[in-house]
């Protein structure tokens, strides 16, 4: 079993501080929804859990994980940008990421049908539309496995489909004992989740009775 928990944290970026005192606990098979207004932080606190803004103050611990990895080489991060290079395939951008996070090369192939890109797996990512290359970075999260999925507006440019299988695949990362932490201003297909909203008074509500479309 695993716990993601954030203790007091607190983060400070171009001098403002974008939120602090700010707790939460996410716990295998769980999810926690982020939500408030922009600007409020959502983005700042899923990318302070990956490691890539300085956390200021509190403590952030994924209790039950590898104690040799920090909290961010445990986790998947999904941004608002999608990290490809146009000039390479949908195959070799994906083949990439596989083999840079440590990832089988076997498992890039499955990950491309999940996601529905198989059959154009030969095409230069150039040509791939804003819900393709999105779901080209979905399927980064299926190609290596890591506990805690961080998903910043993960729906952003899908369409009815592809959000009903990006959901399939959130339900099947939990029920398999994975942590999601989400950042959304919408229902976005996550049952059962816990929410979590920033503002002037950031702090967890109790678990709503569904996040559903």
């Amino acid at each position: 079993m695993m716990r993601l928990l954030g203790s007091d944290l607190a983060c400070t970026r171009g001098g403002r501080e974008v939120f602090s005192g700010l707790g939460f606990t996410v716990g295998s098979g769980q999810a926690l929804i982020v939500s408030g207004p922009n600007g409020a932080g959502k983005s700042s606190l899923l990318r302070l859990v990956a490691g890539l803004v300085h956390m200021t103050g509190g403590r952030l611990a994924l209790e039950g994980g590898d104690s040799e990895l920090t909290v961010g080489e445990q986790a998947h991060y999904l941004g608002h940008l999608d990290a490809l290079k146009p000039a390479l395939s949908v195959r070799e951008n994906l083949a990439f990421w596989t083999q840079f996070l440590g990832g089988s090369q076997a498992a890039a192939e499955p990950a491309l049908t999940a996601v529905g890109l198989g059959a154009i797996a030969h095409l230069p990512a150039a040509y791939l539309s804003a819900g393709q290359r999105r779901r080209l970075s979905i399927a980064r999260l299926i190609a290596v496995k890591r506990p805690l999925w961080l998903l910043d507006e993960p729906t952003s440019a899908l369409d009815a489909a592809a959000q009903a299988a990006l959901a399939t695949l959130m339900a099947g990362h939990l029920a398999e004992g994975g942590l999601i932490l989400a950042a959304t201003h919408g229902p976005i297909g996550l049952e059962h989740a816990g929410q979590l909203r920033l503002g002037p008074t950031p702090g967890p509500l109790a678990p709503s009775s569904g996040d559903r479309p």
